[in-house]
Parts: C-alpha cells; structure tokens; sequence
C-alpha cells in the first residue's frame, strides 16, 4: 500500500535521507514541470526552479526524462545538477548515434500505417519516437491502432504515457538501469526517485535503499510513497532542503 510521502509518518524517511549521501532523482514533464497541452510548453514554475537549483546545491541530484537530453538542459534553466539523461535513459552525455536509422525506419513504418489520423503528431527525438494522440478525437481507439502498429515493428520497447506511446529500442537501458548506475557513479547509499508515469516504473522497482514516490496515487504501482499532485513537489524540494540544512547547522554547532 502506498503512503502519503508529506505525512507525519512518512516525513520520517525524508529526516533519515538528510543524514545520507542521498541521491535525489526526478523525472522532468509531470513531476519537476506541469504537464502542458503541447510539450514545447513545459517549464517549471518559478518557486519550483528556485526549490530545485538549492536542493541541487546540498544534494546530488539528476534528471531522467523521456525528453531530448538537450532540451532537458535548456528547461533545466542553468541548475547545476549531477548528470541529465534523456530518452527514457537511452541519452546520457556518453551516448553516440547508432540507432537514429532504425528510429527513422519505425516512424516512416508508422507514417504509412496511420496516415491522415487528425490530431496525431510522432515525435522524432532521435533514439526515440513519442506518437502524441492528445489532440485526436476517439482517444480510445487511436491508442488501439497505435499499439498495434508500434506492435509490430522490431526489437522495440513499447510504453503507453498520459495520451503517448513511447517507442524505444529494446536494448536500450531503462530508467532503473541509470537511475542504479548513477547511484553507483556519485558513492550514494540512498536514492529518492520522483515520477509520474508507467516509464518511471523501472526507477521505482531498483533494489536498495530507495524511496520511490510517485505523482499521484495508483494501486498497482512499485512506488511505495505518492504525492498528491504535481503541486505538491514544492513541499516535498522544501523539506528536502530544510532537513539537510538543518543537519548541516547541526553538525556545524557539534563542530563549534
């Protein structure tokens, strides 16, 4: 069963992550941003950003985000963080190109097999594809024919997101696989993880000392803690802060 990451009870866990060499972890479209109509839209709110560059100065922290890794950095707005991955963990800043020809051949694959859909926009970022059906009539059944198309093309991974279809290589490393790899990479002993989405799922699912939370409370999931809403990661970047500024004042009075 989940539990409430901003209750008495659980803000427990967040006082043991300030003792901790903690990495601090997040997804970007839903979490650390709202989710907007169109993606070129996203950015987080100001009182956000401000949260998120301190907490980056006190912690580790990286961003996994099913974006280009580029247009990550640039919505990141200058806040120096640990690393930043995009492609649902496909781009790190090591990643070369290798599969941006088999990409192309999956959304030429998909171009022919759902034209004239209204409303629907393929997303080519290179080591992904995104199909958007956001702005379609008949949701339900658009996501059918996508899935059924994405089905058939070869040695892909295939997640459905908020009204998107993400369609990745099947060797590709998942967000479980960076988000362990970068615990490993910075000497972290904890992780927080924050997400919104079924590709955060692999993040939730890593093994070891993690505290999973999602955006959102959902019965089937591996998060173990939520928040309520999007809104409500200022509260959680806050506490963060102020738990770990208040062990550092603390040791700084037991070093006096």
């Amino acid at each position: 069963m989940m539990q409430y990451i901003l209750s008495r009870t659980a803000r427990a866990i967040i006082h043991r992550l300030a003792h901790e060499r903690t990495l601090c972890a997040f997804d970007f479209d839903g979490t650390l941003s709202p989710i907007v109509a169109h993606p070129d839209r996203a950015r987080m709110r100001e009182r956000t950003l401000r949260l998120f560059e301190r907490l980056a100065s006190i912690y580790p922290c990286v961003v996994i985000s099913g974006r280009l890794r580029a247009d990550v950095l640039r919505r990141l707005e200058g806040v120096k963080v640990a690393a930043v991955v995009g492609n649902h963990g496909a781009e790190s800043e090591q990643t070369t190109g290798g599969t941006h020809r088999r990409v192309r051949q999956w959304r030429n694959a998909l171009q022919r097999s759902l034209p004239l859909v209204d409303g629907l926009w393929i997303e080519d970022k290179g080591l992904s594809l995104a199909v958007h059906y956001r702005r379609c009539a008949g949701k339900v059944e658009v996501r059918r024919r996508i899935m059924n198309v994405a089905g058939s093309l070869p040695n892909v991974r295939i997640f459905a997101g908020k009204q998107v279809v993400n369609i990745v290589s099947d060797k590709a490393p998942h967000k479980g696989d960076v988000l362990a790899a970068e615990r490993d990479r910075l000497g972290c002993s904890w992780v927080l993880y924050v997400g919104d989405d079924s590709n955060d799922e692999d993040a939730f699912a890593v093994l070891g000392n993690i505290v999973p939370i999602r955006i959102g409370h959902k019965q089937k999931s591996h998060a173990r803690y939520y928040l309520r809403n999007q809104l409500e990661i200022d509260k959680l970047l806050e506490f963060l802060c102020r738990m770990r500024a208040g062990q550092e004042n603390k040791l700084g009075t037991e070093r006096n």
